[in-house]
């Protein structure tokens, strides 16, 4: 519920409508979609959370869209859930916001950093999901993507941050 300072800042009315317009004509004009990405790091194995999705090639992190009304934590929180079984046991960090000029030329990732967690049970095959697993740091699969590789390079290896995915 707005406090009474938020409540002060409301526009209504003519104001507040065109306020809307406005907002409305943006997203028809200059839509922009937003993603999450999350590293599940298991510190005592060292190892590292990836999926295989039916659809596109290779090995990548667990995260997806983030859809209306959903923050990003909330957003990841559900994508780690469907595609990993994976719950989240404490707040997860955000690392940093990378342009994904590959998917568009509108399309943003913020990417997280998760070492506490659960894995409700092993992630199975389904529809999305062809392969999801913990590998070692040192053992990654052949065909992790590229942007994947950054991501570790970025957390592991302190490379310094790309501000594309």
């Amino acid at each position: 519920m707005p406090d009474d300072r938020e409540k002060a800042f409301r526009q209504t009315g003519w104001a507040g409508l065109r306020a809307k317009l406005f907002h409305l004509y943006f997203v028809l004009r200059r839509p922009m979609t937003l993603g999450v990405r999350g590293l599940i790091h298991d510190t005592s194995t060292n190892s590292i959370f990836l999926i295989r999705h039916t659809y596109v090639p290779g090995w990548q992190l667990p995260g997806g869209g983030v859809e209306a009304g959903e923050t990003l934590a909330e957003a990841l929180a559900r994508e780690l859930s469907e595609e990993g079984n994976i719950e989240l046991t404490a707040p997860p960090v955000l690392k940093s916001m990378h342009f994904n000029r590959r998917s568009s030329r509108r399309d943003h990732v913020g990417f997280y950093l998760i070492e506490h967690f659960s894995q409700t049970t092993p992630k199975l095959p389904d529809h999305e999901i062809a392969e999801a697993g913990f590998f070692p740091l040192d053992r990654l699969p052949e065909d992790t993507t590229p942007a994947t590789l950054r991501r570790i390079e970025e957390i592991f290896r302190k490379q310094p941050v790309s501000a594309y995915w």
